[in-house]
């Protein structure tokens, strides 16, 4: 009875956090379980978020473009998609995660609890997308649309006036953020030419890990092109949308 009740507590202490209400407490347990909870005590494979996510990704798209669409009503269509594809991304949905802590009401795995799944990008950016699917579920699409345009609303102000929209760095440097690991490192592969003349080759590594290259008369140049790449290669945001800057 008590597991219970708490349970309830707080799912409405979340829900009241984005001005929400639900009675289907069942579902909204649904999109805070995180797959390693659901294998680790041998429920059914369907309770956990996946499905939901799956639903809440296109719900997420759909109110964001419609409030681009209505916010911006000069913009062009390239505009709005480069907005809305740093809006959705992770690293957006992993602060305006971090705003309302949703972390604290996920289920999780022991494994994935160890492993920081409280605060890993990826896994709230997930568990956020099965939120907005199990209220779209649940019949709160106008409700929805409310809350979500106000949690969005400074995050599309702060990418329409950052520099960040076009800086590959500040991009790269958010996600590893987001993800709670290293900065990213730029290591110079190598220079040529004569002093007046350089040209300066750059590797960007995340994790480890290498994923993007650049090449450019300037380190400052150089590293905004691997950064470029980095962007691409991790996913973050799609190439056609920037393969002309």
């Amino acid at each position: 009875m008590n597991d219970n009740r708490n349970k309830t507590q707080k799912i409405n202490e979340l829900l009241t956090k984005i001005g929400m209400h639900s009675d289907n407490y069942e579902l909204i347990e649904n999109s805070l379980t995180h797959s390693s909870y659901t294998f680790e005590n041998k429920l059914c494979p369907l309770i956990n978020n996946e499905r939901l996510e799956f639903l809440g990704d296109a719900v997420l798209k759909l109110i964001a473009s419609d409030y681009l669409l209505k916010r911006f009503p000069t913009y062009t269509e390239g505009d709005l998609t480069k907005i809305r594809a740093i809006l959705i991304s992770d690293v957006t949905l992993t602060k305006i995660a971090n705003s309302i802590d949703l972390g604290k009401y996920l289920r999780l795995g022991f494994h994935e609890e160890k492993l920081g799944g409280r605060t890993r990008a990826s896994t709230l950016a997930c568990a956020f997308e099965a939120l907005l699917g199990a209220l779209y579920v649940d019949g709160k699409f106008n409700e929805l649309h409310l809350s979500l345009t106000n949690l969005l609303e400074s995050e599309v102000t702060e990418i329409d006036q950052s520099a960040a929209k076009h800086n590959f760095k500040a991009i790269l440097q958010e996600y590893t953020q987001a993800e709670a690991i290293d900065l990213p490192i730029y290591n110079v592969v190598k220079e040529e030419g004569p002093p007046h003349n350089r040209t300066f080759e750059i590797e960007v590594v995340i994790n480890d890990e290498v994923c993007g290259f650049g090449t450019g008369k300037s380190k400052k140049e150089a590293h905004q092109k691997a950064a470029k790449m980095g962007v691409i290669s991790l996913g973050l945001l799609p190439e056609e949308l920037i393969k002309n800057e």
